[in-house]
């Protein structure tokens, strides 16, 4: 905690420095336009460097917990020299209508990725169940096989069909692939009250035997249900940065045409 307010300190004490400069610019007739614009350019190549941290996991260059805060910080001070540069929350011209745009965009998608990263991975822990996401649909497949065989080895030994009439009706649906992706997205209770209330009721239509089974059948739905809870949490967690990405290469990319075209026509 103590880090992470000296690294907001350096990054406020450095917008100050940035200010105060282009202010003493614009006395002695200089172009602050430039100080502000390069001090951008230093925080977005700043900004960059995180992804390149994620590809190379081998290199010991600082944990990745440490660069996520410093790209969190970076980010925020990033949108402050935004600001100071434009000297105003929306610019004028297309060009750069279409830079504030993109750079208005990855910082909402960049909060969002934020809120998400603090909110998720916490869950996931509290889950108790570690999956790798390419194989969810096999463990999915798995768990279903399983619960099959329990339902086959009631019948065959009890010599009923009950608890095997209910899965078909009910249960199997739920095991067929991931269930209630809005529900678990924002970490609703929904699929753990299902379960239960479906083997509630069959419960009371089951003998002692039965029931046996009836509790295997409830405790690899449970599992399933952690299960479907880190499908949509990494889900999720993929997608943003399907969307995040993108438009952080675009930023990227127009700032570096921004800084060609002021270059070669304004100074």
């Amino acid at each position: 905690m103590i880090r992470l307010w000296i690294y907001i300190l350096l990054a406020v004490l450095f917008f100050v420095f940035i200010g105060f400069w282009t202010r003493q610019a614009e006395k002695f007739l200089a172009e602050p336009i430039l100080i502000s614009g390069w001090a951008l350019f230093a925080s977005v190549a700043f900004l960059a460097l995180f992804s390149v941290r994620k590809r190379l996991p081998f290199l010991s260059l600082a944990p990745a917990s440490r660069w996520f805060m410093l790209h969190t910080i970076g980010g925020f001070l990033a949108l402050s020299l935004f600001w100071l540069h434009m000297g105003s929350l929306w610019p004028k011209g297309l060009g750069d209508e279409i830079m504030a745009g993109l750079f208005y965009g990855v910082t909402v998608s960049g909060i969002i990725g934020l809120f998400l990263e603090k909110l998720y991975p916490h869950y996931l822990t509290r889950s108790g169940v570690e999956c790798i996401y390419e194989r969810i649909p096999n463990e999915i497949a798995e768990i279903r096989s399983m619960a099959e065989d329990v339902v086959l080895e009631c019948a065959r030994e009890t010599g009923s069909d009950t608890l095997g009439q209910h899965y078909l009706e009910t249960l199997h649906w739920f095991f067929q692939r991931p269930r209630f992706f809005v529900n678990h997205a924002f970490i609703g209770q929904s699929a753990q009250h299902w379960v239960r209330h479906q083997c509630q009721i069959l419960e009371r239509y089951l003998d002692e035997k039965e029931r046996g089974y009836l509790k295997q059948i409830f405790a690899l739905a449970d599992y399933k249900r952690k299960v479907d809870f880190h499908y949509t949490a990494q889900s999720i967690l993929k997608g943003w940065l399907l969307i995040h990405l993108p438009i952080s290469i675009g930023v990227v990319a127009l700032t570096f045409w921004h800084i060609v075209i002021v270059h070669v026509y304004y100074i």
